[in-house]
């Protein structure tokens, strides 16, 4: 309901952790609660505002990009939430070149479809990260850390998408959010 009060048309969800249980049953048990909560949100009337599953940072946490297409698969009206300083992180800093960008979009187009990869939802910042993964986001002024947005700005504009981009940098949101738009609008313009 607090979405439908706010205006939402996304509400983005983590999908779980590991803790004690092994993988497979922390995906059974996220699969069973998410289609739950479709349910109710169906119940309620609620069936336009779209659940987005996040990919996550830690590795001990459910959300690698695989997982989020097995969860994604379950609704066509889940859209899912890529996080690529949490995909950088996962994979050790994994993200550098254009093509490992464009092997995240690929997968996502292969598994939900091209509808779904044009509305996806973003989030972005820089991430610091240790042997366990995620250790935390950064501002967009620390270059040292990765990934950089560039190569999903020419991405996007490529292709022709149109996710929601939400900046997660830590305390420069706004500011941050304002150099991404115009990264993204002069790749536009160079098209």
């Amino acid at each position: 309901m607090a979405a439908r009060w706010m205006g939402a048309q996304r509400i983005v969800v983590h999908p779980g952790a590991c803790s004690k249980i092994s993988r497979k049953e922390a995906m059974r048990l996220a699969k069973d609660t998410l289609m739950k909560a479709v349910k109710q949100a169906d119940e309620m009337g609620l069936g336009d505002i779209r659940i987005c599953p996040e990919t996550l940072g830690k590795m001990n946490q459910l959300g690698t990009l695989e997982e989020i297409m097995e969860l994604c698969k379950l609704d066509e009206r889940l859209i899912p939430t890529i996080d690529f300083g949490h995909l950088h992180a996962r994979g050790m800093g994994c993200l550098n070149q254009k093509e490992d960008f464009e092997r995240i979009f690929d997968t996502i187009e292969n598994s939900l479809g091209r509808e779904r990869l044009h509305s996806i939802h973003i989030h972005f910042s820089r991430i610091e990260f240790t042997e366990g993964g995620e250790k935390r986001h950064r501002i967009f002024a620390d270059t040292e850390y990765g990934p950089e947005f560039d190569p999903i700005a020419e991405i996007l504009v490529e292709r022709e998408l149109s996710p929601v981009v939400i900046c997660e940098s830590r305390g420069t949101m706004a500011e941050d959010a304002l150099s991404l738009k115009n990264i993204y609008r002069k790749v536009e313009s160079q098209k």
